[in-house]
């Protein structure tokens, strides 16, 4: 595992219940600028072996970058934690992100 890989890994699992992290923030807070993708490539490839909670994960504007199944999953466990998940599939991130 690479460091910058680790440090994702931290990232993610720092985000608390209840609240919601965009791939681009987790790839600042990893000190790695522009590593958005490589946030969506660890979540990919590592979720499973690290427990992560990918569902916390989203998209900057607030949408859920999932389709289909993975979609109506991850708006699952995010209501589940209290995260309101509008009609069209947005969380409002100024109410449900991590500071």
């Amino acid at each position: 595992m690479t460091e910058n890989t680790r440090r994702i890994i931290e990232q993610i699992l720092a985000v608390p219940k209840g609240k919601v992290s965009s791939y681009s923030d987790v790839a600042k807070k990893a000190g790695i600028p522009n590593g958005a993708r490589q946030t969506v490539r660890t979540l990919h490839s590592m979720s499973e072996k690290h427990n992560l909670p990918w569902y916390r994960i989203i998209r900057t504007d607030g949408s859920i970058g999932l389709e289909g199944e993975g979609k109506t999953l991850q708006i699952k466990l995010l209501k589940k934690e209290g995260v309101k998940v509008s009609k069209d599939g947005k969380v409002d991130m100024a109410q449900f992100c991590r500071k």
